[in-house]
């Protein structure tokens, strides 16, 4: 047997403007986890996605090495023929259906009639139970969470007799506790023989999860580090993917925070769209002052995500109830354009769905949330909004040839800059960052910090939702804890520690 199970030798893929990736080199040892690291459109999903034949052979040069075979990839079919199956940060799910449904769609297990359903639902659950599913096979992928739809992906893969698994940013979207078992699952896998290759920003993870570490920078490849003692220096990790050292993950600030308060919330309720008896926020009140960063702590399910699109103009829920006052005016937001005339701005964390309209321009996604800026009466002014995006990708180096450029081109790290521009650029007095810093790397993950602490600087309020309690207490100055739809806990980030917060979600969870 060959000594690497996957080779890529000199892989080169060039997109317009832009060389992706320049003459790249990976080498994958059979049943070892390999990882891919880099910064934001350092070419990682890039090369895997040539690894899949997403893109296909001939878009690019060089070889793929499979098995000791050359493999000329043209579709994703025929990778997953020999047993390479790739998982997307957006998962490929449909809601509507079912999870065994979802399992074998376009590989239907088939009778004499069409689909055999006793076939697919048995099959289904054989392979949920490999990766801990206890749901029934019947159960709606919209009725399950966002771990246990990653879990989904993950049993599919296993449908396919999967040898080599691709992971691109599988826990981006899960909490801590998800994030730890879906990786002891990849290494449940690796004791079985089975080998995988994962794509993170999350360097912990990283070092406790991959043998080895192929770091890749602006399209080439500048390292591989042996891990198989799993004991890595997250700075070591850093040192190689941005070339220099990076002291200090949060940014000092001097934390001036106003007597006045731009925002105040109280008895705040909200119905769930769709089943208006389930109550998602519950009589909940908060409050952020001008100048201060205010975080939002809590499980997946907690209803922040919730909370803030219904202040938001009411982008979600029915039944919406409570007080809201912005500089100490009360506000009825009966829409999104009521919410930002009203000074308020929400970056969500659905970046790709929710925030950005990735056929259009960088500079057309820069202007929308304020398009009469630009405008000369009723008409854009196209030299005014590529003026503002080009000042907008210079402040927060965003990576790309041009603002003339489709967002749908870019990394997602430089997707998240163009959704923070756009609502930079319609000057909020509030902020609502919904997981800022979501599938980025760290150093623009430092460089959105840096824009929060300005922006508090100028005496703006910043709302931080975040999953990564290390990046609230580095940058808060208070923090609220949220469990199932109510408040349960407000601290001084300076008081605060990972401890006292999951204490607090527990101790709401015996009342």
């Amino acid at each position: 047997m060959a000594e690497f199970i996957l080779e890529m030798k000199n892989i080169t893929k060039e997109f317009p403007g832009v060389k992706a990736l320049d003459n790249v080199n990976l080498q994958v040892r059979s049943g070892e986890i390999h990882a891919l690291v880099g910064e934001n459109g350092a070419g990682k999903s890039t090369l895997m996605n040539v690894l899949s034949g997403t893109y296909p052979f001939g878009s690019y040069t060089g070889d793929i090495v499979y098995n000791g075979e050359i493999c000329q990839f043209k579709t994703l079919h025929d990778s997953e023929e020999k047993g390479i199956v790739i998982i997307h940060q957006e998962l490929a799910l449909i809601p509507e259906l079912s999870i065994g449904e979802n399992m074998f769609l376009g590989n239907e297990r088939k009778g004499r009639f069409g689909i055999d359903w006793d076939k697919t639902y048995h099959e289904a659950r054989e392979h949920m139970k490999q990766v801990g599913l206890k749901e029934e096979a019947t159960t709606l992928i919209k009725d399950i969470g966002t771990g246990k739809q990653q879990l989904v992906e993950i049993a599919k893969a296993l449908s396919k007799n999967v040898k080599l698994l691709i992971l691109d940013e599988p826990t981006s979207s899960l909490n801590e506790e998800d994030s730890k078992m879906l990786l002891d699952l990849l290494l449940g896998f690796k004791k079985d023989g089975m080998t995988s290759i994962i794509i993170s920003h999350k360097l912990n993870e990283i070092s406790y999860v991959a043998d080895k570490i192929t770091v890749l920078r602006d399209g080439s490849t500048i390292e591989t580090i042996d891990n198989e003692a799993h004991n890595i220096d997250e700075a070591r990790i850093i040192r190689g993917m941005v070339g220099r050292e990076l002291s200090d993950r949060y940014p000092a600030r001097e934390h001036n925070v106003s007597d006045k308060i731009g925002m105040e919330v109280k008895n705040w309720s909200v119905h769930h769209p769709i089943y208006n008896e389930k109550k998602v926020v519950d009589n909940v009140s908060f409050n952020v002052h001008r100048g201060e960063i205010v975080g939002f702590s809590g499980l997946q399910g907690a209803g922040r995500t919730e909370l803030a699109m219904s202040i938001f103009g009411r982008s979600y829920g029915t039944n919406i109830s409570g007080e809201l006052k912005i500089d100490g005016q009360d506000k009825s937001l009966r829409n999104v354009r009521d919410a930002i005339e009203a000074g308020l701005a929400y970056v969500t964390e659905d970046r790709k769905g929710n925030g950005l309209i990735l056929e259009q321009s960088i500079a057309q996604n820069t202007t929308m949330a304020r398009l009469e800026k630009v405008c000369n009466k009723g008409i854009v002014d196209v030299n005014k909004e590529n003026a503002v995006a080009d000042e907008y990708k210079e402040k927060l180096r965003t990576k790309t040839p041009s603002v003339q450029q489709a967002v749908g081109n870019l990394s997602g790290g430089n997707q998240q800059k163009v959704l923070l521009a756009k609502w930079m650029f319609a000057d909020p007095e509030v902020l609502i960052l919904d997981e800022p810093t979501r599938g980025i790397d760290v150093g623009a993950k430092y460089e959105i910090y840096c824009i929060m602490n300005d922006l508090v600087a100028q005496g703006k309020s910043v709302i931080m939702i975040s999953s990564e309690m290390p990046e609230l207490l580095g940058m808060c100055d208070r923090i609220y804890v949220m469990n199932e739809g109510r408040m349960v806990a407000e601290m001084p980030a300076s008081e605060a520690t990972q401890e006292k917060i999951m204490s607090a979600i527990l101790q709401s969870d015996k009342k």
